[in-house]
């Protein structure tokens, strides 16, 4: 069905038919439903291109992805995020451009699209302590909001970011309170914002108790399954192991539950384990009966709403800063239990 056909069948103009679709404000929220609910009846779905040309804007959204975290395309956390974003972005009639390209290039990536006017706005991945993103996106001129924050950052931007901190002090001081004393800390690259923030709340726990953290049980990288497995294996193996681990990612727990099986001890007996679980879509944590306790956030939520606040932001044309904070959930699960009054280790076979 095209355009003059939807508007014939409701017996008005096409004008006011397209301009109930794209939101005007002159037309009357009764008109725009009425609309809205004759095109979906009918199936009409709008010519995006001449869209476009009525609204002067690409009706897309750019995610620039540098070629060193190339791994993020495969990962379950950014395709979480991405299947949430692009929820919103159809409702509105928004494509996504997903642009891969060399770290060092990513200047000239979010230049392009600002001179060849691909998108209207750009969603910034993992951000770094003193992000330079932040700065030179604001120099370009394209609206933008990161997912997470940059630590160490005097700019002002918008962003939708998980209470790191808060997420691993309640997880370390639930471990505090179940009597572990040596507790590891598994984290992503120490220079991600998230990694910093959960680091700090890992810290904070045992201050606020007036107990010690070990800087040798306090290692960070790469979140992948090996990373997770060997740190695990190299803990364990000492005199004075862990008795419990904090993970930043689902990812690093299957690796992490491999080494206490190769060591020959119990999760939840022998060692109390308890990961940053995004409730992700492709790695469920046990379903109504989970496996690891976890810190429980939404990253496809957390796709949505900042899709949503971009597109607000685009629509209403304000740059002025807007921020949402999301909270994690504590879930219990079958990965932690009181610290063990003494651990044996076995060398793996």
């Amino acid at each position: 069905m095209t355009l003059k056909e939807l508007a014939k069948a409701l017996g008005l103009s096409p004008t006011t038919v397209s301009r109930a679709l794209n939101g005007f404000p002159e037309v009357s929220d009764a008109t725009r439903r009425k609309v809205q609910a004759a095109a979906e009846a009918y199936g009409y779905r709008p010519n995006m291109r001449a869209r476009s040309l009525a609204t002067g804007r690409a009706m897309a959204i750019g995610h620039v992805i540098p070629l060193a975290s190339g791994h993020e395309m495969v990962n379950p956390v950014f395709a979480d995020f991405i299947a949430g974003a692009g929820e919103v972005y159809s409702k509105s009639g928004y494509d996504m451009l997903i642009s891969i390209v060399p770290e060092a290039e990513q200047a000239r990536a979010y230049e392009e699209f600002k001179s060849k006017g691909s998108v209207d706005g750009i969603i910034v991945h993992a951000p770094r302590e003193g992000d330079r993103r932040i700065s030179l996106l604001k120099s370009v001129g394209i609206p933008f909001v990161v997912h997470g924050r940059a630590s160490e950052s005097d700019e002002s931007y918008s962003w939708v970011d998980m209470n790191n901190l808060r997420a691993f002090q309640r997880a370390t001081a639930f471990l505090l309170d179940l009597g572990h004393r040596r507790i590891a800390l598994i984290n992503g690259l120490e220079n991600m914002d998230f990694a910093i923030r959960r680091r700090a709340g890992f810290e904070a726990a045992h201050d606020a108790q007036g107990l010690r953290h070990f800087d040798d049980l306090k290692v960070s990288g790469e979140m992948t399954e090996q990373f997770g497995h060997d740190r695990t294996r190299d803990m364990l193996g000492r005199d004075d192991p862990p008795t419990a681990i904090i993970a930043s990612s689902m990812i690093l727990a299957i690796g992490i539950r491999r080494a206490i099986r190769e060591a020959g001890l119990e999760m939840g007996r022998d060692v109390s384990l308890i990961i940053h679980d995004d409730d992700l879509s492709y790695l469920p944590n046990g379903g109504d009966d989970p496996i690891f306790t976890a810190t429980r956030s939404s990253v496809r939520e957390a796709g949505r709403r900042a899709a949503t606040m971009l597109l607000d932001i685009i629509a209403s044309g304000s740059d002025a800063p807007r921020s949402e904070l999301l909270e994690a959930e504590l879930i219990l699960g079958q990965s932690t239990g009181p610290a063990p009054a003494q651990v044996s280790i076995t060398e793996p076979t």
